[in-house]
C-alpha cells in the first residue's frame, strides 16, 4: 500500500518520454473546454445532465465542470498528473455508460440526427472521442507526465535537495587518508602479507639476519 501511495503522490515524471507533453496538451485541452462549456451554455451542462437522467443535475453538472477544468489544467502543465487523471477516467466511464452505451439498444436519451443512428456503428462513431480521452487518461495514469512537466521539475528539485542533505550528513563519516610516500608502497604491502605467502627470497634474508643477531 505504501508503494502505491508513493507512486501516486510523490513527484515524478514516470516512464513517459518528453513527447508526452503532446498527449497532455490534447487531453487537458479537451477537458478544459468541456468544463467551460458546461458553464457557458446551460444546455450542455445542467440541461444535458437532466436529459440523461443523472440525479441532482444542477449540482453534478457544476461539480463535473469544475473537476474537468481543474484536472485539465493540471494535465496541461504536468502537475500531479497521475492524481488528476483518476477523476477524469471515472468521468469518461460515466459519460460512455449514460450517453453512448444506450445507442447499442435504441435511440437512447440523445437521439442521433444522421446515420448511423442505432447499433454498433452508431455507438462506435459517437463514442470515438470519449474512448480517446479515456485511453489518454489511462496512459498518463500509468506512464506519468513525461520529462517536460512540473512533475519532472519537482522530482529533480527533490533529488537535488536529498543529495545536498546527504552530503552534509555524510561529511563527517569519512576520514581523509593521505597517500603513502612514493617508494614505500612495496614495503607496506610486504609488511601486511601473511608469512606463508612470502617468497623465499624475502624470508631467507630475514631469518639469517635474526640468527646472526643471536
Amino acid at each position: 500500500m505504501e508503494k502505491q501511495s508513493r507512486w501516486l503522490f510523490l513527484p515524478g515524471s514516470g516512464t513517459a518520454p518528453p513527447a508526452t507533453i503532446l498527449i497532455r496538451l490534447a487531453v487537458g485541452g479537451v477537458f478544459c473546454a468541456s468544463g467551460l462549456i458546461k458553464f457557458l451554455y446551460p444546455d450542455q451542462g445542467v440541461g444535458r445532465f437532466a436529459k440523461l437522467g443523472i440525479p441532482a443535475p444542477e449540482f453534478l453538472a457544476n461539480f463535473v465542470g469544475v473537476v474537468e477544468i481543474a484536472a485539465g489544467l493540471l494535465l496541461v502543465v504536468g502537475l500531479a498528473t497521475r492524481l488528476a487523471a483518476i477523476p477524469l477516467v471515472f468521468n469518461m466511464l460515466v459519460a460512455i455508460g449514460t450517453s453512448k452505451l444506450p445507442l447499442l439498444f435504441g435511440p437512447g436519451p440523445e437521439p442521433v440526427a444522421a446515420a448511423p443512428k442505432v447499433g454498433l456503428w452508431a455507438f462506435a462513431y459517437q463514442s470515438r472521442l470519449d474512448f480517446t480521452m479515456l485511453l489518454g487518461c489511462l496512459f498518463l495514469l500509468v506512464a506519468g507526465a513525461g520529462a517536460w512537466s512540473l512533475d519532472a521539475w519537482r522530482a529533480a528539485a527533490v533529488r537535488g535537495s536529498s543529495r545536498e542533505d546527504g552530503d552534509h550528513s555524510d561529511g563527517d563519516r569519512f576520514e581523509v587518508v593521505s597517500a603513502p610516500p612514493r617508494g614505500r608502497t612495496c614495503s607496506t604491502q610486504v609488511s601486511h602479507a601473511e608469512p606463508e605467502k612470502l617468497s623465499p627470497s624475502i624470508i631467507g634474508p630475514a631469518r639469517s639476519g635474526t640468527a646472526s643477531l643471536g
